[in-house]
């Protein structure tokens, strides 16, 4: 978060930053003071002081799996997280309708990101869910998986728990970072407070991964670092700002909350918040929006009108089934009603920004945001367009045990951009926008650590930001990304990446920001096990090659082959050939495995004798030869 800064001073050991005051997002207010929520820093000793070989600082979506990464290869994590729910996007912020892609079913996530999928569905399997290893339990149209955020957090704790009763990981919930020191160009100390208890306690970690929703340790660290939208001349994209960068321009944050269809007559509007009349008309308030083509609303760029109950020409359905996360027909035992989670134009919060400002501005913004929300749920109840012939929806009730928390919005505000890090290797726009990149798959990354694909979806802060969303192709995640400069035992493991302000539009989804995290982790715990600092690994072509084979033994893809998913005998030969550069399939994201493979594709491919009979099998044969591995 933004909070207010004390001057960085020289102590035994190092260069300490440290924060007077930082703000406790759980005790925002929606009414009163929003100074409550702001709490100070004591200048006080640590109680506490504990050593570990990775701090994960941040226990979202991104956190979550770096410390599962760095677990399953053996070293000792210590997790943090602010609020007293784990995972980040996928729970506390409410986005439990998982923004993913059309081939998310087949291939596109890493394997331990399918093991919590199919945990979630599991779950609903025992109660009731007709298809437990494809279903959906709220039958939503944006996401082929939507769930209860109290499912997901005990779905991530489920995969936690073995490496917790092992001793490698240990959580601390409501903890936040106050302070940093440096030493020789590597963090030596994070101090944290209990949000609850307002103790401080130390940690000595050999590594640090930063999986925060904002980057606040970047700042702490004195690590350098991006905010808001660059200029065209910075990055070249073609959609960046034209003169000058704007700090200022970064993607609107948004407090999530679920409603339940109560039957037609009830009334359940919640009273007019304040600012309401302000809000309704500035944002506005409005179930028409302007898409792009390729975005998740559909192919067409314009305008499309939603009602809440009907479908209208040319959308997916209407906006109650958008995010729907329980379908009472299809889970009677988990709801009589329907649930759904509302996340839309209508309730992101575009005022202000809320890093890199004092904490008293930040709260207020807050404030702000969770009234925004209010508000367009009180619209909804009272002015939306439900049906062609109805105008309002009172029989929808705000269900606030869905989010856990007095005020019924979500713990935490679901977070689109973040500080970025001035990484080793910076993506940009023309590496992945269909637009200008030919070809079935974006801009090739030698050094992949994982996959991803979603449009670029810019949800704009205001009338300064130019950012367009826009189609991409399916891309891959550097590993020079994940690299800031100038510090040697850190990574950045969620939204803070070496992005810009278009393409995070692309890399800030629930399943690229796991990969990224388990990506990050397993970095941990190879810098750790070889003792060399991740730029040291990423400038040693062999020594990265190494690193990607040892993600492919754990099911993590580093090219988009989609006929050749993780489990496949041939899967890890097929993705060293293609992470090598070979032109593997150049015109498609199949290889298809069991075709012949010609005399042409095998000398393309660095075959130099007779061709094997398979695409599959010449894979496997150039993997034992070390072809593609050391090429």
């Amino acid at each position: 978060m933004a909070e207010g800064a004390r001057r960085p001073q020289r102590r035994q050991g190092g260069l300490e930053r440290a924060l007077d005051e930082i703000v406790d997002i759980a005790r925002v207010p929606a009414r009163g003071d929003p100074a409550v929520a702001v709490v100070r820093v004591p200048d006080a000793v640590a109680t506490g002081e504990i050593e570990c070989e990775v701090l994960v600082v941040g226990g979202g979506t991104g956190g979550v799996a770096a410390a599962l990464a760095a677990a399953r290869r053996g070293r000792r994590v210590c997790l943090t997280e602010e609020t007293d729910w784990l995972g980040g996007q996928l729970t506390a912020q409410g986005v439990s309708a998982l923004d993913e892609h059309d081939l998310i079913e087949r291939f596109g996530g890493t394997a331990s990101y399918y093991a919590l999928r199919q945990a979630i569905r599991s779950h609903y399997g025992t109660l009731g869910l007709a298809d437990p290893e494809r279903g959906n339990p709220g039958s939503c149209w944006v996401s082929a998986l939507a769930f209860e955020p109290t499912v997901g957090v005990r779905a991530l704790t489920g995969l936690l728990t073995p490496f917790i009763e092992s001793g490698h990981v240990r959580v601390f919930l409501r903890t936040k970072p106050v302070a940093v020191v440096t030493s020789d160009g590597a963090i030596t100390t994070v101090t944290t407070l209990d949000l609850e208890h307002h103790q401080l306690t130390r940690f000595r970690p050999e590594f640090v991964i930063d999986a925060t929703e904002l980057g606040d340790l970047l700042p702490l660290a004195g690590i350098e670092y991006r905010v808001g939208a660059e200029t065209t001349s910075e990055t070249g994209e073609p959609h960046a700002q034209p003169e000058e960068p704007k700090p200022r321009c970064v993607q609107s944050l948004t407090y999530t909350f679920a409603l339940e269809r109560m039957a037609a007559g009830s009334m359940h509007s919640i009273a007019r918040p304040e600012k309401f009349e302000h809000y309704r008309d500035a944002q506005p308030f409005s179930l028409t929006i302007e898409v792009h083509g390729g975005e998740i609303y559909g192919e067409e760029s314009g305008w499309l009108d939603y009602r809440l109950f009907e479908r209208m020409p040319g959308t997916k359905g209407p906006l109650w089934t958008y995010r729907r996360l329980i379908d009472a027909t299809a889970l009677p035992r988990v709801s009589r009603r329907d649930i759904t989670m509302f996340n839309w134009p209508g309730n992101d919060y575009r005022d202000d920004t809320i890093l890199d400002v004092p904490a008293p501005r930040a709260a207020a913004a807050l404030q702000d945001a969770k009234r925004v929300s209010l508000g367009f749920l009180h619209w909804l109840q009272t002015a939306a367009p439900a049906t062609a012939a109805r105008i309002g929806a009172p029989e929808l009730r705000l269900r606030a045990d869905v989010m856990g928390t007095a005020d019924g919005l979500s713990k935490h505000p679901y977070i689109r951009e973040a500080r970025r890090i001035r990484a080793l290797r910076t993506v940009v726009e023309q590496d992945v926008s269909a637009e200008l990149v030919a070809g079935p798959r974006a801009a090739h990354f030698a050094d992949s650590v994982g996959i991803g694909w979603y449009p670029i979806d810019i949800h704009r802060s205001g009338p300064e930001d130019v950012g367009v969303s826009t189609r991409t192709r399916p891309f891959q995640i550097p590993l020079g990304a994940l690299i800031p400069a100038g510090i040697s035992n850190v990574a950045a493991a969620a939204k803070n990446i070496g992005t810009t302000h278009i393409t995070n539009g692309c890399y800030r989804l629930h399943p690229v920001e796991w990969n990224i995290g388990e990506a990050a982790g397993a970095l941990a715990a190879w810098s750790l096990a070889t003792r060399l600092s991740p730029e040291q690994i990423w400038r040693d072509g062999d020594e990265t090659k190494r690193f990607q084979r040892s993600l492919l033994e754990e099911g993590v893809p580093l090219a988009w082959i989609v006929d050749v998913p993780p489990g496949h005998p041939s899967f890890t030969a097929v993705q060293l050939l293609a992470v090598s550069g070979r032109p593997v399939a150049p015109d498609s994201l199949e290889l298809v495995p069991d075709a012949p493979l010609s005399a042409e594709q095998w000398r393309a491919w660095g075959g130099d004798d007779e061709p094997p009979p398979t695409r599959a099998e010449g894979a496997r044969r150039l993997s034992v030869a070390g072809g593609p591995v050391g090429a």
